[in-house]
């Protein structure tokens, strides 16, 4: 069940690592500009996490107890995913104001170097070990990030000023390193939990942050009046008044998709695999840009391409190696365990 439950979160976050960027980007080509809309977008589908929570709660397999309590989460756990879920609801307007202004497949290479502050918030607050492939990663990452600084404007769209090329560029840098902290923090979450961590408990913790991400952005709609504008946007929408609804619902779900997925394949396994899934589909989604929106790929976007792959693939190579010797000396995992004590 646990293999089972790690393929399916990380069908989950494929789909919208690549998917959420690309119906986001969607919205601003084609005449959307409200930044705390979109980053309201990001988690406001989390209703959707009831369907999941309903039928582990009538599984035994999910929940591990005869009985289960409708609601399992406690107070400490719930506070603390509360403080997450403000902290992601700040990334999700970060990012959102990144995207309104750069293009996917440049957003996406930015977006890239979350694993190299995964790392080193992994080894701050979980204790993950450095290698020399993860530094290798970590350096390969952060020289393709530079590469696509000196190219400051050169993808810049149309009617946009360098100033906010600029802006929406370290918008996204930003975006990235607050995520990579969240991922960390999240495990650490699991690890310091008093109660037993149940894949039904994941999805309590999933709701409260996203509610409390969403409270966030709608706190931010109201004082920009975006919920006054919404009706005469969707009038001058250039795909039609349908389809920019569409649009919307669209972006809720894919990001949804990307949220259930990240913290269900944190659950499974660790704060890093995630990254590494998320580091993995980014490039899809800059070619994805590349495709469906015509948006223009210059060779400093491939230098910095091939970087990310190349660090992607030597953090990926080098955790591989880790586990077979951990599996082959019979040491426990440093990661998250396969099954939580109450004190883990």
């Amino acid at each position: 069940m646990k293999r089972v439950l790690l393929i399916l979160n990380s069908v989950l976050l494929a789909l919208g690592t690549s998917g959420g960027p690309l119906v986001m980007r969607l919205y601003f080509i084609h005449g959307g500009n409200r930044i705390w809309l979109s980053s309201f977008l990001e988690t406001a589908a989390f209703p959707l996490i009831l369907i999941p929570l309903t039928i582990s709660h009538l599984h035994p397999t999910f929940h591990h107890s005869p009985k289960p309590n409708l609601v399992s989460i406690k107070l400490p756990l719930f506070i603390a995913s509360a403080v997450i879920g403000i902290l992601t609801g700040l990334d999700d307007y970060l990012y959102a104001c990144g995207i309104a202004r750069l293009p996917v497949s440049t957003s996406s290479l930015i977006q890239a170097s979350h694993l190299a502050f995964t790392a080193v918030f992994a080894f701050l607050l979980v204790r993950h070990k450095f290698t020399v492939y993860s530094i290798n990663a970590i350096v390969l990452l952060t020289v393709a990030a530079v590469v696509l600084a000196l190219r400051s404007g050169g993808d810049r769209p149309p009617g946009e000023s360098t100033r906010q090329y600029v802006i929406g560029f370290v918008m996204i840098l930003a975006a990235a390193a607050l995520y990579g902290l969240v991922l960390p923090l999240m495990e650490l979450v699991y690890k310091r939990s008093k109660q037993r961590v149940t894949y039904s408990l994941v999805m309590e913790i999933q709701l409260v942050m996203c509610f409390f991400a969403t409270l966030f952005c709608t706190l931010g709609m109201l004082i920009n009046n975006d919920f006054k504008v919404i009706s005469r946007e969707a009038k001058e929408y250039e795909l039609g008044e349908t389809k920019y609804y569409v649009v919307l619902v669209g972006s809720a779900i894919m990001w949804q998709f990307f949220f259930l997925g990240a913290i269900g394949v944190i659950f499974c396994s660790s704060s890093l695999f995630s990254g590494i899934i998320i580091a993995a589909f980014l490039p899809v989604t800059e070619v994805l840009g590349v495709i469906v929106y015509k948006e223009n790929f210059e060779a400093e976007k491939g230098v910095a391409l091939v970087l990310s792959l190349w660090g992607f693939v030597s953090y990926f190579f080098g955790e591989i190696k880790q586990e077979r010797e951990m599996n082959k000396n019979g040491c426990p995992e440093t990661e998250l365990p396969q099954s939580l004590s109450p004190n883990a």
